[in-house]
């Protein structure tokens, strides 16, 4: 949230201390609670979460491997309330064309690839489930508390966090209905907000912690959930594809995963260094929909639920140092998604035991604050690490030859890692952000994307209707434009406005002098005006990831607003 304007006049916030404070109510942070307490029942550990509600703000496939739940725990299966109610049966890839696709052999694919013995599951639901275990330990949890600040103490090590102020009118100042936020202190701070995390990257700048490591890459899901005739309904088949309606220079694909209860989530990812500044990963994601091979699915269907989110994308070589004077960072904060296989919540669960681990040991030691260097250290070489590591290649080979040639390389390399230990590649570089990846606009052509129907496609403003998207008009505005007009001359004048189209909520538009709305960068835009419609925000982050000076910068609201996911 933006600053308090007079705050030397607010009253001093009060304080909570604790042994662990864990930033984040999702896997990974739930899953370092509840192993802090499986250790020492005697921790206080709290958990806090920006969303309203446990897995409100959670998005994800999502095809599950077990193999963190088995260790987190081990009788699971007994516990009849479980979300893990739908096995993969089916496991299907292809390669998709305008008119039709092609299948690509299971016994083709490496080993790694495989989804049998995973689970088609609702994340937000899994994180549900994990609160109440931790709950049941003795954890507290506060939703609806957005950690806006992180507290250093006069040495520069981390204490704790201060949630944000409540009640903050537009212009700053405190409204009628203003709440001080709380600080929270702990022994040691966990950071799991999950990708492209405000604190998490405050924490990364301040402490260098990438210094060491490839730029992060990124990608835009985004998932639409379907109830669809019982007939088309096939529970625990997983498809994947790639190609089109991305040309072989834009990176991506999309899923298709049969829940129960005749639900069939819809998903499409686009990989965030696409060059064109008219891509429109929205459109894109509406178009894959109309494909022959798939639109039959949904006729008849009715759409749930829609989400978007950024995913991290830059695997093994793009995880910056791990831990800082007082703390540590967790899951999708750390970048542990392993892209081949869209899967990070497993690696997200293990980086958090593994933290709680070495929290528990320092703590049994007598120490605090310092810098957890084991946990650093042994990643590498744990399950995190031998999951990443086999597909560290598979990202820059797609990003450096596109689609057709770079899938096969990546699926060669992946072989070799996977039979030999060994790349033909060694470990490739990233290169440039996903922000420095775009081009301007006078080198690429426009894109045609047809109108929506509203029956299989639709635009973002109904769909962002059904994300249950709520924020307080009269508050600051929590996506921050640095430079106006550095935006103007170089956002909308170089880029044609790419803002409009990368964002997946319809937050950013430019109008002009007479209030039209500018398309494409086009028309006349002297006097052209920024909006930003910050309260359909769904808090995707790709606007801080994608803007391509860096002039965005996407802060928490107030505790409790955004989406509220069901199901997702």
């Amino acid at each position: 949230m933006a600053e308090t304007g007079n705050i030397e006049a607010l009253p001093e916030r009060e304080s909570m201390p604790f042994d662990v404070v864990i930033v984040g109510a999702g896997p990974a942070g739930l899953s370092a609670a509840i192993r802090l307490k499986q250790i020492n029942p005697d921790l206080s550990v709290v958990v806090l979460e920006k969303g309203p509600e446990v897995g409100a703000h959670i998005l994800s496939g999502a095809v599950v491997d077990p193999i963190a739940i088995n260790q987190l725990i081990p009788d699971w299966k007994e516990d009849d309330t479980n979300p893990f109610k739908t096995p993969v049966k089916d496991d299907q890839f292809f390669f998709m064309t305008k008119g039709g696709r092609i299948r690509l052999p299971n016994f083709g694919m490496p080993k790694l690839m495989n989804n049998h013995g995973n689970y088609i599951v609702s994340l937000g639901n899994v994180c549900r489930w994990l609160a109440e275990k931790a709950e049941a330990l003795g954890v507290e949890i506060y939703p609806g508390f957005a950690a806006a600040e992180v507290l250093y103490d006069a040495k520069g090590r981390v204490y704790g966090v201060a949630t944000g102020d409540m009640g903050v009118a537009k212009d700053g100042t405190p409204g009628p209905n203003f709440e001080r936020g709380m600080e929270l202190h702990g022994k040691y701070v966990l950071i799991g907000e999950g990708v492209r995390g405000s604190l998490a990257k405050q924490l990364i700048r301040k402490f260098n912690l990438d210094e060491n490591s490839e730029p992060q890459k990124f990608g835009l899901g985004m998932k639409e959930l379907w109830e669809v005739d019982p007939s088309k309904h096939k529970p625990g088949l997983v498809q994947h594809s790639f190609g089109w309606p991305l040309d072989k220079d834009t990176g991506g694909g999309s899923f298709l995963y049969h829940l129960e209860d005749n639900q069939v989530v819809v998903g499409f990812v686009v990989h965030l260094n696409y060059k064109n500044p008219y891509v429109f990963p929205f459109e894109e994601f509406q178009r894959f929909k109309t494909h022959p091979a798939v639109r039959g699915l949904f006729e008849g269907a009715k759409r749930v639920s829609y989400g978007a989110r950024a995913i991290t994308e830059g695997g093994w070589q793009s995880v910056p140092k791990l831990c800082f004077p007082g703390g540590a960072i967790l899951g999708c904060s750390a970048g542990f998604v392993n892209v081949p296989r869209i899967k990070g919540s497993h690696n997200a669960m293990l980086s958090g035991m593994q933290a709680a681990e070495k929290v528990a040991e320092a703590i049994a030691a007598g120490r605090e604050q310092d810098e957890l260097t084991a946990y650093d250290a042994e990643w590498h070489e744990s399950e995190i690490g031998n999951d990443l590591k086999k597909v560290r290649n598979a990202k820059p080979l797609w990003s450096k030859y596109g689609t057709p040639l770079g899938i096969m390389l990546g699926g060669i390399d992946m072989w070799c890692t996977s039979l030999f230990n060994w790349s033909p590649f060694g470990t490739m570089k990233h290169g440039k952000t996903d922000a420095a990846a775009l081009e301007p606009a006078a080198t690429h052509e426009k894109i045609d994307y047809p109108k929506p129907d509203g029956t299989l496609t639709f635009d973002r403003l109904s769909s962002v209707f059904l994300s249950n998207t709520n924020h307080d008009e009269n508050q600051p505005a929590h996506l921050h434009v640095k430079d106006m007009e550095l935006q103007l001359e170089s956002e909308l004048g170089t880029y044609a406005g790419p803002s409009s189209r990368y964002c997946p909520a319809g937050v950013y538009e430019w109008v002009d002098a007479d209030g039209n709305t500018i398309v494409n960068g086009e028309g006349n835009l002297e006097g052209a005006k920024f909006v930003v419609n910050f309260q359909n925000c769904v808090h995707c982050k790709t606007c801080d990831i994608k803007d391509p000076n860096q002039n965005i910068n996407w802060v928490p609201p107030q505790g409790g607003e955004g989406p509220v996911y069901p199901n997702m």
